[in-house]
């Protein structure tokens, strides 16, 4: 008797070999024959739960998924709730970094439940090259085990115990300087689509993904009004930004701004976060400023804040942060700077 399932077709290759997929959708993902055996019906499985990457899928190379796995677990993670609200770059981001810790010495075969802190640990040490990778690393699988235990399928997240790696640069991205500022504005005048782009992210403080969006949709009597592109799905943030003069003059004298964004690439269509950043970093190299970044002028933005004597809450009005934690860490040496300036003009005015 013939097993005939959904969606699953033969393609005969020109060889004469036929070949098993799984077409939904438009999309094809590749079964492992014969029809009916044990690695075809976990492949259809995963296939049919929405899994189409193939790393995660029975196949010749992995073998059939072992029950109670790290990658048995991290199928279920990747069917959850949990996480599919997560912004899509995210999901890819923490999908690759779980891939990979399956892949490694195949970890991703071994019982999920007798993970340790030292294994996970052992793991990190041997990247303490990529500090960034490495915390990545031990930041997936807390969330991995996070939904093991929400989900009652374990009674403890090992990950949680694992310590991050300190950073070689705990600033993060670098802030823009003033002379920085000046420099790139000598480079790029009024009018260009560079120095538009430099106005948008220092008079708004928002991240490139915000800034590719904005648009004369988003004005309303002389205010941006508009909703943070991270974190959208699950915990939005409105943002009321006023728009100063300054980059009022600048946005009305760039030539060739678009219909939905102010920005637009040479072929008058919106830049994508990705292609945004790549551009600026062209505009900043034409400047002879490597050093600096897109991300680095919403650092900038804040610390130009905090210079002025804002408050750490005025701030996060602008930036749009939801703790104080990320912003003190922007305005760490403005602050310093500001106390200082203050402390020194009280004994003054003491000694007066």
């Amino acid at each position: 008797m013939k097993i005939r399932l959904k969606y699953v077709v033969e393609d005969i290759d020109r060889h004469g070999n036929v070949r098993l997929y799984f077409r939904r959708n438009g999309k094809k993902i590749r079964l492992p024959g014969p029809v009916g055996s044990q690695d075809f019906l976990a492949a259809y499985q995963t296939a049919l739960a929405g899994e189409s990457r193939p790393n995660l899928q029975p196949s010749k190379k992995l073998g059939h998924i072992v029950p109670g796995s790290v990658r048995a677990l991290c199928i279920e993670y990747f069917k959850s709730a949990m996480f599919r609200e997560l912004d899509p770059r995210t999901q890819k981001v923490r999908r690759s970094i779980l891939e990979r810790f399956c892949e490694h010495k195949s970890d991703g075969e071994k019982p999920f439940a007798l993970l340790q802190p030292k294994h996970i640990r052992k793991l990190r040490d041997e990247m303490m090259d990529r500090a960034a990778a490495a915390n990545g690393m031990v930041k997936a699988l807390r969330q991995l085990y996070t939904f093991a235990v929400r989900y009652d399928l374990h009674d403890r997240n090992p990950a949680s115990d694992v310590e991050y790696l300190a950073s070689k640069n705990p600033d993060g991205f670098h802030s823009w300087s003033l002379d920085e500022i000046e420099k790139y504005e000598e480079k790029h005048p009024v009018g260009t689509m560079a120095r538009l782009a430099l106005a948008l992210a220092l008079y708004t403080g928002q991240r490139r993904s915000d800034l590719v969006q904005m648009g004369k949709q988003h004005v309303r009597d002389g205010w941006l009004i508009f909703t943070q592109h991270k974190n959208r799905n699950r915990h939005p943030v409105r943002q009321e930004i006023p728009i100063v003069p300054e980059l009022q003059r600048i946005i009305d004298r760039t030539h060739g701004t678009g219909d939905l964004t102010f920005m637009v690439t040479a072929f008058n269509r919106p830049f994508t976060s990705n292609g945004f950043g790549n551009r600026f970093r062209k505009w900043c190299n034409e400047a002879e400023l490597p050093q600096c970044s897109v991300h680095g002028l919403r650092k900038a933005a804040a610390a130009r804040l905090a210079e002025q004597g804002c408050t750490e809450f005025e701030i996060m009005a602008i930036t749009g942060h939801r703790t104080s934690k990320e912003v003190t860490r922007y305005t760490r040496a403005a602050s310093q700077k500001t106390r200082a300036e203050s402390a020194l003009k009280r004994i003054t005015g003491e000694r007066n």
